[in-house]
């Protein structure tokens, strides 16, 4: 199994959203990182056959998607950022409906609901209505159905947005559940969401890849510039200005700061192991500071 993104561009007028991705991937879980505005959800919109793109292809075992047709569509399991439900269909309903969405027949049908609903722990509350749901409950059940006819590309955009951290934990186990012998796509910027599942990463700036490197060699580019010191409450302000804080952690009457920085940001200053959330503050903070722009 093999999908390949050959010169993938989308132009919205004079905004280009992705521009010009060149990337093969094979079984295996991908976390797409990038801020908001980043291009992600554009990408996985046009994987998915959703979006159009401006230029170049989309190519599943050496055939483009318009050669392979609804064949190409059948390989797909979609979950969009913003899933629209029925709220007055019960669980279970909806996933019979989604069913018929994809042509399941009836007997493959109720085998898959079932053991589905099952796999989210749904099973409890699969007559009951949609709008009585939580959060996780919902997410829960838009994996279930883009599950439903056992794609081979699983495709999840920002998957456990909203979620409290126990759901958050649950969800990202699901999909490690999910991922065997399959490519999975799983847009996030909550860092720790992909560290604990992914494969490798691929990080997405200005609708370009930044970095496309496996999880456990991720931060090597970071080693040498993540640094830990203790300053006094008076300096915190001064540090925030000049350098990138990515935590602070007050201890008695001083502050201890972990700092990302090409130079060591004090005499007083350590190295310290770099993390995926270091890396990702790293290319992002000016990004986050701004955020509120929404994604394309």
């Amino acid at each position: 199994m093999q999908l390949e993104l050959r010169n993938l561009t989308k132009q919205y007028g004079a905004k280009c959203a992705v521009d010009d991705i060149n990337v093969v991937l094979r079984p295996g879980v991908y976390g797409l990182l990038g801020a908001n505005g980043a291009g992600k959800t554009t990408l996985m919109r046009m994987i998915c056959n959703v979006l159009k793109p401006s230029a170049g292809s989309i190519l599943l075992n050496g055939k483009t998607a318009a050669e392979l047709g609804e064949s190409y569509h059948a390989q797909l399991g979609y979950m969009p950022q913003d899933f629209g439900f029925y709220p007055d269909f019960t669980g279970r309903e909806f996933m019979y409906y989604m069913a018929a969405v994809k042509g399941l027949n009836e007997k493959e049908a109720k085998h898959q609901i079932e053991h589905l609903l099952q796999m989210v722990n749904l099973q409890e509350a699969a007559n009951k209505k949609i709008k009585t749901y939580s959060g996780g409950m919902k997410q829960r059940l838009g994996i279930a159905q883009a599950e439903l006819n056992n794609p081979a590309i699983l495709i999840l955009d920002e998957p456990t947005a909203g979620l409290d951290p126990k759901e958050r934990v649950r969800f990202r186990n699901l999909i490690a559940n999910f991922a065997n012998e399959k490519i999975v796509i799983l847009s996030t910027h909550i860092v720790s969401d992909v560290s604990y599942i992914a494969d490798t990463i691929l990080m997405m700036k200005n609708g370009k890849f930044l970095l496309q490197e496996p999880m456990n060699t991720i931060t090597n580019c970071m080693e040498g510039k993540v640094w830990e010191l203790l300053a006094a409450e008076h300096e915190v302000t001064e540090y925030n200005e000049c350098f990138s804080v990515v935590n602070l952690h007050h201890e008695n009457d001083t502050v201890r700061l972990r700092i990302v920085s090409d130079t060591a940001p004090s005499e007083k200053a350590v190295n310290v192991k770099p993390s995926l959330e270091d890396l990702f503050l790293y290319y992002f903070a000016e990004e986050m500071q701004n955020e509120g722009s929404g994604e394309l």
